[in-house]
């Protein structure tokens, strides 16, 4: 049996009949790149169903069944009954350009140091319209990883099962951030680099996604990175010690901002409780972050006025 050259793991628990499960494996369907295989995790869905009952899929796909395990577990067993040479993880409302896994496939294959690749992603709303374009930048360093200077998701990755089997996959106790926890594990083991120059992928987000809720987004990523900082090259190597400061306050700043995000729209619909428990539980969060976004917009470098013609 030959060995394919990339496994793609859907894992879902909104059965065959998701209203976007069809656009995105029609996306897997139309690769450029022909050697890829299917597993999809139908991990506790409303009804048992069979590969023969999706929408559309390529010849090799398999479904598998779980009892309701959480993301991070399905796509840990889904990886189990994979058995190609690079993995990807495709949320069951994301879809991807044709060409997407082809660079990736690649770029890894002419670089055997890599563990993880990732691409520029676009976030488009439910209707598919760009609401966020790409805006990923290349990394040139682990620390670079390790301090979140570009969006290094799991819709956008690509992963070297030898790798991602190497670290342990993915922490099944953790119902957020797990791609967060993955990507910095292997970062220490592999070399991290992106492909392409536009958009390889669109993310979808819409009321359903976990990442809208913001306060248990927040907290889970502040404990991926505080364990972080107690383990790894992060208790030997300052810079990474240093990296994953500045990421935790970023990700403060980031709680705040999407508090009074929040706080904003409650004001808005008049639900004044809704409004005070936003703020409030932003002060408690990240006290210090108002202050930190201050300091940053004030030592920003800013752009001298264009000299006015005579």
């Amino acid at each position: 049996m030959t060995v394919p050259a990339v496994s793609v793991v859907v894992a879902t628990n909104r059965g065959p009949d998701n209203p976007y499960l069809a656009e995105a494996l029609a996306s897997v369907c139309a690769q450029t790149l022909r050697d890829i295989e299917l597993v999809v995790v139908d991990d506790g869905g409303p009804l048992p169903f069979e590969a023969r009952d999706l929408p559309v899929a390529p010849l090799a796909a398999r479904v598998v069944r779980t009892a309701g395990r959480g993301p991070a577990e399905a796509r840990n067993i889904g990886a189990a009954q994979a058995r190609g040479t690079l993995l990807a993880f495709l949320d069951d409302d994301d879809t991807w350009d044709p060409d997407r896994l082809e660079r990736h496939a690649r770029a890894m294959q002419a670089d055997p140091t890599l563990s993880l690749t990732y691409c520029p992603m676009d976030s488009v709303d439910a209707c598919g319209r760009v609401i966020n374009p790409a805006d990923q930048v290349p990394v040139a360093t682990t620390a670079d990883v390790y301090r979140r200077r570009t969006g290094i998701l799991l819709p956008n990755t690509v992963v070297r099962a030898e790798a991602f089997r190497a670290v342990g996959g993915f922490d099944g106790s953790l119902r957020l951030a797990e791609d967060l926890d993955l990507v910095l594990r292997l970062a220490d083991h592999g070399r991290v680099a992106m492909v392409g120059d536009r958009s390889l992928v669109a993310y979808r987000r819409h009321p359903d996604n976990a990442t809208r809720r913001h306060r248990e987004l927040a907290a889970a990523i502040r404990d991926v990175l505080a364990r972080r900082l107690r383990s790894g090259g992060a208790t030997t190597r300052p810079e990474l010690h240093d990296a994953l400061v500045e990421a935790q306050a970023a990700n403060d700043r980031y709680a705040a901002w999407s508090a009074g995000r929040a706080a904003r729209a409650a004001l808005r619909d008049g639900d004044l409780r809704a409004t005070g428990a936003e703020i409030f539980w932003a002060l408690r969060f990240a006290p210090r972050a108002p202050l930190q976004a201050v300091i940053r917009r004030v030592a920003r470098p800013r752009a001298r006025p264009a000299a006015r013609s005579a």
